[in-house]
């Protein structure tokens, strides 16, 4: 009995001795635990690629006239207002006319005078000729009386010229709309003095048509080069800001600006609007597309910036990183055009199917361990 007892503490002892042993390897600060990389990959796809450029813009109507006033007065009448649809050549207000008349009837009183001045001097006239023909008086009387003739004549051009010029001014006294649209605004009340001194006031502001708009948007210098006329336009407004829009360039205006700094021109682009529910003034968030591609192999962009843990100080390049039997295999690839997320795969020993990593999940990195601060885990025995 004493001997097993001894065996059996022994062994006892024995076992002790192997787990302390097991331990301290197990849970040694220097021990690096093999772990298995827990990559994030996304498969490479075909699909549909769109590159293009953003921008904001302003909804307009493509003609919008602003109705002013040559003349000055207080408005009698309105006979338009905000939202309605006018006619060209409909009357839209109505100044009151009274200085105008005033000056009608002077300038037609003047016009009358210079008539009659105009009747004497040719009677004065030909009576001169007859007595200058029979030596009854000098040449001078003659020539004073056709001077006399002339000058008459031109006092009743200034008179009728006057005399039409205020006829003129007492049509302007009815406005009268120079198209047929809308009214988009009205800055003038009945019984308000308008004054065409220094410069001419603007009444009304018609849109021609509504159903036809364009956008008039800043682009960077940078994004120019890429913009054709007739290229299309996708846009949202915050009106409808699920439903998307479309336009073609038609204008890219060769007036520079710079706004901050940054030289931008302005790129008009038309817009088709059957509903009228577009409206002048409203804020455009425009995406000019610059290419397409209907079936093309896509890349996530985010695999090009992946570098492995032993290359991670390399800067990135065109290449990427396919998952080959859990392992980080680098594959050169040629890219084409990119939306901003995917980026055309046009060259490269990838095809569709093919998982490509977008970085490495792992909960432990090697560059994080160090001697007395490395990560363990606990294995039971």
């Amino acid at each position: 009995m004493v001997r097993f007892w001894v065996i059996e503490h022994k062994l006892v002892a024995f076992l002790c001795l192997i787990g302390v042993l097991m331990g301290s390897y197990w849970f040694s600060p220097w021990r690096v635990s093999e772990e298995i990389p827990n990559y994030r990959t996304e498969k490479i796809v075909k699909g549909k690629l769109i590159k293009s450029i953003s921008a904001n813009g302003t909804l307009n109507p493509v003609v919008l006239v602003n109705v002013g006033t040559q003349i000055s007065g207080v408005v009698n009448k309105l006979n338009a207002d905000f939202n309605d649809r006018v006619q060209k050549g409909q009357v839209l207000a109505e100044i009151d006319p009274s200085l105008i008349n005033a000056q009608l009837e002077q300038s037609q009183a003047n016009l009358a005078n210079a008539q009659a001045s105009l009747k004497l001097a040719q009677a004065n006239k030909r009576r001169s000729k007859e007595l200058y023909a029979q030596d009854y008086i000098a040449r001078l009387e003659l020539d004073q009386s056709i001077q006399a003739l002339e000058a008459a004549q031109s006092q009743v051009a200034s008179a009728m010229g006057q005399l039409k010029r205020d006829k003129t001014n007492h049509a302007y006294t009815i406005i009268k709309s120079p198209v047929s649209g809308v009214v988009v605004s009205r800055n003038v009340d009945i019984g308000q003095t308008v004054a065409a001194s220094f410069q001419t006031p603007t009444l009304f502001t018609i849109a021609q048509d509504l159903q036809r708009m364009q956008i008039d948007t800043s682009v960077a210098e940078a994004d120019v080069g890429g913009i054709r006329i007739g290229q299309t336009v996708n846009f949202t407004v915050d009106a409808y800001p699920d439903r998307i829009f479309q336009g073609k360039v038609r204008r890219i205006r060769l007036d520079s600006k710079v706004l901050q700094n940054v030289v931008t021109y302005d790129v008009v682009i038309d817009v088709n609007n059957p509903e009228e529910i577009l409206l002048p003034g409203m804020t455009a968030f425009v995406s000019i597309v610059i290419e397409e591609r209907t079936d093309s192999l896509k890349l996530p962009l985010a695999a090009l910036k992946f570098r492995p843990d032993e290359v991670s100080n390399t800067k990135p390049g065109k290449n990427v990183y396919r998952l080959d039997n859990n392992k980080a295999v680098s594959v050169a690839v040629q890219i084409g055009i990119a939306d901003g997320k995917y980026a055309e795969l046009i060259g490269g020993d990838l095809k569709a199917g093919d998982s490509v990593i977008l970085e490495d999940q792992s909960e432990h990195k090697s560059e994080d361990k160090k001697p007395g601060q490395g990560n363990f885990r606990v294995r039971a025995f």
